[in-house]
C-alpha cells in the first residue's frame, strides 16, 4: 500500500499531487462597476448585483436593483456561468457561484468576478475553498486591505494562495459537499413550508374558530361570536396570577453573570413562541433566591418588553425556576378557564403584535408597560376547543422542530466535511456521506 506524500506550505500542509498555488493562477479576477445617479436613468437597464445578493454558495436574486450602462461596459462586466463572485467587503470573501439565472446581469464595485482561465479549477470547488480559507479556516485573516472598513482589493484577492487537488478529485469533492447542501437547503424549504402553514392556520383560527363560526367586531378585529372577552390583568389577577417586568438593573447586575448557575432569559431568547437555550447568561444560586419572584413557572409566558415587543416565548419543564431578565415582562395567567398554551398562541398572532405596538409607550422604542399589558383584551373559547387548537399547533411544532434538528445536524456535518476534505485529512475515495430525508 502506497504511502501519501505530503508538502509544507504557507497554509498547511497537503499531499504532494496537490497544487498550491495563487488565485489569479487560475481564475481571470475583474472588479465590478461603480455607478452613480447617470446610471439609475436611461433606457435598456441591466440587472445589477450588489453584496446584498451574495451569501456562502447562494444568490438571493429576487430583489435586484437595475442600472443603465454603455455597450462597451456591458461587454466587460456581463457575467457568465460557472462565474465566482466575491465579497469585497463587509462579509469579506463570501462566495457564490453564478448559473446564468438571469441574462445580461452585472454586477457592482464591492464584488470580484472570477472566471476560470483554464482546465486546473473546478468553479465550485472554488466556491468551497473560499468558504474554508474565509469562514472556516481564516487562512487569509489579515491578508486584506486594513483600513477604517477591512477590505478585499483585487491585487490582494490574486495574491492569495489556493489550494488545488488534481482536477477529478475537486469534482469530487465539490459534488459530495454540494450534495450535504442540497439536503440542507431543503430542510430550510420544509421549514420554510411549514412555518407559512402555521401563520396561514393561526390567522385562520383565530378570526374563524375551529368551525368557520360567525363573527363579531372586537378592537383587535373579527373574532368567532361564541368567544368570550377578558383582559390580561383579570386574567393574571391575586393571589396565583402575576403581571410584572422583569428586575431592575440595579437589582440584577453585570458583574453577577457567571458560565455555570441559573440562567437568565433575555428578549434575544425568546422567537417563535419558544425559548432559545443558546448563550444564556447565568447566576448564582444566592442571586436567583435574592431575586425569587423573577423565578419562572412551567407555562408562564415572556414578552421582550422593549424593541422588537412582539418576541414572545412559553416557559416550558426545561425552563422551569430560571429567572425573567431585565428586558423581559413576565405573564403568568391564573384562571381555570384558560390553557396558558393557547394564551401564548394568541399573543403570537399578527394582530396581537400590531395592538402592542400600537398601545406601547415610548414614540423612539416602544416599551411595554404593566398599564398597557393590563388592558390587553383576550378571546377564548371553551377548554375543549382550547385544546384541540392547542394539538394542532403541537404537532406542527413538532414538524419544525424535527427539520429544525435534522438542519442543524447537516450543518454540521458540512463544516466537517468542509475541514476534512480540504485539508486532506479524509480524501475523497474515504468519503460516505450518512445523509437521510
Amino acid at each position: 500500500m502506497k504511502i501519501a506524500e505530503f508538502q509544507e506550505t504557507e497554509i498547511g500542509t497537503f499531499p504532494s499531487d496537490w497544487d498550491v498555488d495563487r488565485i489569479d493562477s487560475v481564475f481571470d479576477i475583474q472588479q465590478g462597476k461603480q455607478v452613480s445617479s447617470k446610471n439609475r436613468d436611461g433606457e435598456h437597464q441591466r440587472p445589477f448585483l450588489r453584496t446584498k445578493n451574495v451569501f456562502w454558495n447562494r444568490l438571493d436574486l429576487t430583489e435586484l436593483d437595475q442600472m443603465h450602462f454603455s455597450e462597451a461596459e456591458q461587454k466587460r462586466l456581463e457575467l457568465c456561468k460557472g462565474d465566482l463572485l466575491v465579497c469585497e467587503g463587509g462579509s469579506i470573501g463570501r462566495t457564490a457561484l453564478w448559473s446564468d439565472e438571469i441574462t445580461e446581469c452585472l454586477y457592482q464595485n464591492h464584488l470580484h468576478r472570477l472566471r476560470s482561465n483554464g482546465a486546473k479549477v473546478d468553479p465550485q470547488y472554488g466556491v468551497f475553498w473560499l468558504w474554508y480559507a474565509f469562514d472556516i479556516a481564516k487562512l487569509y485573516f489579515g491578508r486584506g486591505n486594513i483600513t477604517t472598513i477591512p477590505n478585499l482589493s483585487q491585487s490582494k484577492l490574486a495574491e492569495l494562495p489556493m489550494a488545488l487537488p488534481p482536477l477529478p478529485e475537486q469534482k469530487k469533492i465539490a459534488h459530495i459537499l454540494s450534495t450535504v447542501q442540497r439536503a440542507i437547503d431543503e430542510q430550510e424549504r420544509i421549514i420554510q413550508i411549514t412555518t407559512e402553514l402555521k401563520k396561514a392556520l393561526m390567522q385562520k383560527l383565530f378570526t374563524e374558530g375551529l368551525r368557520n363560526e360567525p363573527q363579531k367586531q372586537t378592537e383587535i378585529g373579527p373574532v368567532p361570536e361564541s368567544w368570550s372577552p377578558i383582559t390580561l390583568g383579570e386574567l393574571c389577577g391575586k393571589p396565583n396570577g402575576a403581571l410584572q417586568t422583569g428586575p431592575f438593573g440595579s437589582q440584577l447586575h453585570k458583574h453577577e453573570y457567571q458560565e455555570d448557575g441559573i440562567a437568565v432569559v433575555n428578549p434575544t431568547h425568546l422567537a417563535g413562541n419558544r425559548i432559545n437555550h443558546q448563550n444564556v447568561p447565568r447566576v448564582s444560586e444566592q442571586v436567583a433566591q435574592r431575586l425569587g419572584k423573577h423565578r419562572l413557572r412551567k407555562f408562564d409566558i415572556l414578552f421582550a418588553r422593549r424593541g422588537e415587543i412582539g418576541r414572545q416565548g412559553l416557559v416550558t419543564e426545561a425552563e422551569e425556576t430560571w429567572l425573567c431578565g431585565t428586558g423581559c415582562f413576565l405573564v403568568r395567567a391564573s384562571k381555570p378557564f384558560v390553557d396558558n398554551r393557547f394564551l401564548a398562541l394568541y399573543f403570537a398572532t399578527d394582530r396581537l403584535v400590531k395592538w402592542l405596538y400600537s398601545h406601547a409607550a415610548g414614540a423612539i422604542m416602544p416599551n411595554l408597560n404593566n398599564a398597557v399589558m393590563q388592558r390587553l383584551p383576550v378571546f377564548y373559547p371553551d377548554l375543549e376547543r382550547q385544546t384541540t387548537i392547542i394539538e394542532m399547533f403541537t404537532t406542527i411544532d413538532q414538524k419544525l422542530s424535527a427539520a429544525e434538528r435534522r438542519q442543524n445536524a447537516l450543518q454540521d456535518l458540512f463544516r466537517t466535511l468542509l475541514h476534512e476534505l480540504m485539508t486532506a485529512k479524509t480524501r475523497v475515495h474515504e468519503c460516505a456521506l450518512p445523509i437521510r430525508k
